[in-house]
């Protein structure tokens, strides 16, 4: 296997399909002559051309919607959103339109579309281009919703949704971009919607996503140096969200911490708690733990930030008290 990072893994699945479908395009901001925000699309532009990668103006509200048109007859597109925050400003289009076009008229319309946008904080941008509003998206039936914390997943998710037929919000952790592991060699699909154990243990179930996974292997490092030996389940999606293997992990450790940078009110980590609560009750030996954001707008400066943001010290305590 190849170690890269999460941003070659992304970019490595893009270039892949667009050379395997000549119907996938990309269109966003910077996406083309400069590159992308990230980085990711270096080089696109002169391998593709400007019909299929396509830069736009700053309307993300535009952007989403030509990204439907074009789905909807036949093409598909990948939209980048230089950000996740700017979503709102195309919100109907995402929520209202993209997720119920095929079921409100009887699968004559489909809407293969993927949409890339950069999510979390960390990186000094404050409130208002630093927030992880997942779990809104989450909440609407019709549009999957993937946030992956590995470069094989980054890369098998993508191409995943690439190839779905149904729109999928594709969400990339700001800070997670420089971050290495494996990657399997040759073309392989991720599943959407299908947890996975990343660190088998029999101590506490933790489960995560996204930037709280690598927080979340952090801690279990420093855990296992104690003897605490806890496991690890990955969500990878949060819609469709796959519990099958939480529930699992939960009826051997009889007892679970949530990780997600999300705020705690109304958050990913409450439907989790929620579903284990009811789906798995006569199994708890210990009231269930989430760590989450503070629940305040997130600030700029570098050491507020990051008291407002989960921290790897704040999972091994919730791990300890449940213990």
């Amino acid at each position: 296997m190849a170690v890269i990072t999460v941003r070659q893994a992304i970019s490595d699945a893009l270039r892949e399909e667009m050379e395997r479908d000549e119907n996938v395009f990309i269109l966003g901001e910077e996406v083309g002559v400069w590159g992308g925000t990230y980085a990711v699309t270096r080089g696109f532009y002169d391998q593709f051309g400007e019909k299929r990668v396509r830069d736009t103006p700053i309307a993300e509200s535009a952007i989403i919607g030509a990204a439907i048109g074009a789905a909807m007859t036949g093409l598909r597109p990948v939209a980048e959103l230089m950000t996740i925050n700017f979503a709102f400003s195309a919100m109907d289009h995402i929520v209202n339109e993209a997720p119920k076009l095929r079921y409100m008229f009887g699968g004559q319309f489909k809407v293969p579309m993927v949409i890339r946008a950069v999510g979390g904080g960390g990186r000094q941008l404050g409130a208002t281009h630093s927030q992880t509003p997942d779990a809104v998206f989450a909440h609407f039936p019709g549009l999957k919703v993937v946030a992956p914390g590995t470069p094989e997943d980054a890369k098998g998710l993508l191409k995943a949704a690439i190839r779905s037929d149904d729109p999928v919000l594709f969400i990339e952790h700001a800070t997670l971009y420089q971050w290495r592991g494996e990657v399997p060699e040759g073309d392989y699909v991720v599943p959407i919607g299908k947890s996975k154990v990343q660190r088998p243990g029999d101590a506490v179930t933790v489960v995560s996503y996204s930037k709280g996974l690598q927080l979340t292997m952090q801690a279990a490092d420093a855990l296992a140096k104690e003897g605490i030996n806890i496991e690890v389940v990955d969500l990878r999606s949060l819609r469709p969200l796959d519990m099958d293997p939480v529930i699992e992990s939960f009826k051997k450790t009889n007892r679970a911490v949530i990780v997600e940078e999300g705020w705690r009110s109304y958050g990913v980590g409450a439907e989790v708690a929620a579903r284990l609560y009811e789906e798995a009750f006569d199994y708890i030996d210990a009231p269930i733990k989430r760590v989450a954001q503070k629940e305040v707008p997130l600030p700029y400066n570098r050491t507020l930030e990051q008291m407002a943001l989960p921290q790897v010290a704040d999972i091994i305590k919730a791990v300890k008290e449940v213990l």
